[in-house]
């Protein structure tokens, strides 16, 4: 008995997305592979998680092995916007490349941001690969406690 439900015509784990993925595929004609995927894979652009916390929103955005010069964040009209290039090296001769998984290029990433966002105070850090938003609420917006007074 199989753990994981497999496609089998392209032995592709079948996850929430990959159906509707293949039907895009299938409509704008992309191949299936090696290289080339399709226009909403998350191959050929980075994964990011959203968290909400009581006080802001945090934004993680896997980007490996790209410079952070290559990096451009910005907000404009409610959405953030996350834009790069994932530089390759150089290509040579002697170079044969047996199997690539990995994408490289332009990307750009776009997140409609809810209106208690204070874009005035967002904050930006890149380590190990990874870029950290952290989008801070307004403090009229955030949740006050109400003190119960006795009479």
């Amino acid at each position: 008995m199989a753990l994981i439900r497999w496609y089998d015509r392209d032995l592709e784990p079948v996850g929430t997305f990959d159906w509707l993925q293949r039907q895009i595929n299938d409509l704008f004609d992309f191949p299936r592979y090696p290289e080339t995927q399709g226009l909403f894979d998350r191959r050929v652009s980075p994964a990011i998680d959203v968290i909400e916390h009581a006080d802001s929103f945090t934004v993680e955005c896997d980007l490996p092995g790209i410079d952070q010069k290559d990096i451009d964040i910005s907000i404009a009209s409610g959405v953030l916007t996350i834009k790069g290039e994932k530089r390759t090296e150089q290509k040579s001769e002697k170079r044969k490349v047996y199997k690539k998984e990995t994408w490289e290029g332009n990307f750009q990433r776009t997140i409609s941001l809810p209106s208690v966002v204070d874009a005035d105070k967002v904050e930006a850090s890149f380590s190990n690969g990874v870029l950290t938003v952290t989008l801070p609420k307004r403090d009229e917006d955030k949740d006050k406690r109400i003190e119960l007074k006795s009479k």
